[in-house]
């Protein structure tokens, strides 16, 4: 998969150092996958939440960050949408965002 604004998690990493080996580690797993289905995704992530459009919420460090990225398979592409703390998670729509 080829993923898409790296530069967003490498602020995000900046200011939350404590997660930074975490999505490190997403990124070169995620990297790595050539998923074909959301079904694969679970399979490799199982805490991951399934959203409408192919959307996923990735739990970062025990569930102190939340990542949302939306895939599309078809072109092996995953676009970060979303990456902040389960509180700012709470106040957005991750459906739409």
């Amino acid at each position: 998969m080829r993923i898409t604004a790296k530069k967003i998690l490498r602020e995000f990493w900046i200011i939350h150092n404590d997660c930074e080996e975490q999505l490190k580690s997403w990124f070169q797993e995620c990297s790595k996958a050539a998923w074909r289905n959301l079904n694969e995704v679970k399979a490799e992530y199982p805490s991951a939440s399934i959203l409408v459009d192919n959307r996923v919420v990735f739990n970062i460090k025990g569930n102190s960050y939340r990542l949302i990225v939306k895939i599309n398979f078809d072109y092996q592409m995953i676009w970060i949408r979303f990456i902040g703390t389960h509180a700012e998670y709470d106040k957005i729509n991750a459906n739409k965002i």
